[in-house]
């Protein structure tokens, strides 16, 4: 490629890019959970530079018990007199890598199934669909917390356990756009000029199905994070972490909930929503980005 031809597809990729930003700086729902995203993730990486890990440890806990918001602790304290605002700022780390690492992997394996079973077709699309159909039908939540309980507790198994589970619904969708794209023209002139199935689905394939995988991401993360909520709050996360869903469970099990302690309850649910929030509103907002179709629908 010459250089003059480089300057060009840079250009067109500016353009694209500079097209991308303006749709999705329309939607002032996308807007808005864009900057929620970058201060929870702006926090949760700054946690061990702006505060002491020490003091999530019970032994050094010098605060009492279960005392509501004050000029030390902000956010009160928990059964064991740890500072809430502590805990909820460290647990929103875990809830984060466990929420985008589950959902990286579900996505990873849905679009490998979709794509497959969209390109080969027969008896690989009948397997492969089948495979999807029987996870679709199982309830997701409770087969992950049959392999959270089989398997070793920590946090590979909660991103596991949520990943393999979590998978088929892009699946469907990916296979889908993958038999949208495979019927244009190019490809069949691309198939006719003598392209194997590695040129196919890695030059034109994935090109046009990665947009719409990338805006099905972060809606995933979101349910992610939720199960991964759900796990913890049932006693099937890691132990030796403190992640929101593992504080509503302490909270329950302490009766902090029922002795009316709201600061112990009230700020890892609102991270939670919070953070769900926000992946849910990039997520609408990139599908607009992605499918003009949606474009300038409320």
């Amino acid at each position: 490629m010459t250089a003059t031809a480089k300057q060009i597809v840079r250009a067109r990729r500016r353009a694209t890019a500079a097209e991308a930003w303006r749709v999705f700086r329309a939607d002032r729902g996308g807007l808005l959970g864009l900057v929620l995203l970058v201060v929870v993730v702006a926090l949760a990486l700054l946690a061990p530079v702006l505060t002491d890990a020490g003091g999530l440890d019970v032994t050094r806990a010098t605060g009492q018990a279960l005392r509501p918001p004050s000029a030390e602790h902000w956010l009160g304290t928990d059964e064991s007199g740890r500072s809430v605002l502590l805990l909820t700022w460290w647990g929103a780390r875990v809830s984060l890598v466990v929420g985008l690492a589950a959902a990286l992997l579900s996505v990873v394996i849905g679009s490998l199934v979709g794509v497959l079973a969209a390109h080969f077709g027969g008896w690989t699309s009948r397997i492969l669909m089948r495979v999807t159909d029987f996870f679709l039908v199982l309830p997701s939540l409770v087969l992950a917390i049959a392999l959270s309980t089989v398997l070793e507790r920590g946090l590979a198994t909660i991103v596991l356990a949520i990943g393999v589970t979590a998978w088929p619904t892009t699946a469907r969708l990916v296979r889908a756009q993958t038999l949208t794209v495979e019927a244009r023209p190019y490809i069949e002139r691309s198939i006719a000029l003598g392209a194997g199935h590695r040129h196919v689905i890695g030059r034109h394939v994935l090109p046009a199905v990665l947009p719409l995988v990338f805006a099905n991401t972060t809606l995933s993360v979101a349910s992610a994070i939720i199960a991964e909520s759900t796990l913890s709050f049932l006693g099937l996360g890691d132990p030796s972490r403190v992640s929101w869903g593992s504080m509503l469970k302490a909270a329950m099990d302490t009766g902090a909930v029922t002795g009316g302690a709201w600061w112990y309850l009230l700020p890892p649910g609102l991270g939670i929503v919070v953070v769900v929030l926000g992946f849910t509103l990039c997520g609408r907002a990139l599908e607009a980005v992605f499918n003009p179709r949606l474009r300038g629908r409320s």
